[in-house]
């Protein structure tokens, strides 16, 4: 059998970048538009009407379960996206190009560049901002590295967000709104922890970095993806990150590794 083309070998490798028919094309087509500016398919207008009425449905009890059960993208009433829910997402957002990106990626960095792995961090940016902290982030992505439990990881931070969302609500305070510029920069330093752990940043890296991230970010605009991306690689290979940044230890990783296992147990014990 000759070679497959790419989006139909796209399609029979991943459960979350589905064939695309559509020829490759620019970054901004097929992404929403709000007067006129390419947007993040998570960062909706609040006081837009349908925001509005999804809060609306999102607090009747019979006609909010039946949305939350018909919608494939989850979101409905304010509810946290789920990963699942996240990925479809992207995968609507995402060009042949876009997707294959991940892919090649995933062949420079080995097991740690999994498609997945790279959407989990930056799932825990996007969605994360103001419910997580970066340590918090980060220290989960560096054991996620080590341990590939990406399932456990997955519900760990949702039970985290969802704590910490209901404590913001007794204490009644919103959650804070987070530049969609800050979630990009957040989730490329995830993605450094987990997929190069203190590896350099190369120059085919860093394309397909700022191809990932415009996927998942577009309304960061390319051009201040490649910025903060070319910055980083910089910093990695000055050695400044290590002086500045403040990195997860292998202890502390294995340690954490420990307590997971633990709270596993329990879990299957109960």
């Amino acid at each position: 059998m000759g070679a497959l083309p790419v989006a139909h070998k796209l399609a029979l490798t991943s459960p979350f970048l589905p064939r695309h028919r559509r020829r490759p094309c620019p970054a901004a087509h097929g992404r929403r538009r709000q007067h006129g500016v390419v947007v993040a398919y998570m960062e909706p207008n609040p006081n837009s009407p349908a925001a509005i009425a999804g809060r609306i449905i999102g607090a009747l009890p019979v006609v909010g379960l039946v949305a939350r059960i018909l919608s494939d993208e989850g979101g409905v009433g304010g509810d946290i996206i789920d990963f699942a829910e996240f990925r479809r997402r992207v995968s609507k957002n995402c060009t042949v190009m876009d997707s294959q990106a991940f892919y090649d990626f995933n062949e420079r960095r080995g097991k740690p560049g999994d498609p997945f792995y790279v959407l989990l961090c930056c799932w825990l940016a996007a969605v994360g901002a103001g419910l997580l902290k970066t340590e918090e982030i980060l220290e989960g992505v560096a054991r996620l590295r080590i341990s590939n439990d990406i399932e456990f990881e997955e519900e760990t931070f949702i039970d985290m967000m969802r704590a910490a969302r209901e404590k913001r609500a007794k204490l009644k305070a919103p959650v804070p709104q987070i530049p969609m510029e800050a979630r990009a920069e957040k989730a490329l330093e995830a993605i450094y922890v987990c997929c190069f752990g203190q590896d350099m940043i190369e120059k085919e890296d860093a394309k397909l970095l700022c191809t990932m991230l415009n996927a998942v970010f577009p309304s960061v605009g390319r051009p201040a993806v490649e910025r903060m991306v070319a910055s980083m690689a910089e910093q990695v290979a000055s050695g400044e990150r290590k002086r500045g940044v403040k990195t997860v230890s292998q202890e502390v990783v294995q340690r954490q590794l420990k307590d997971l296992e633990f709270l596993k147990q329990n879990k299957l014990d109960s």
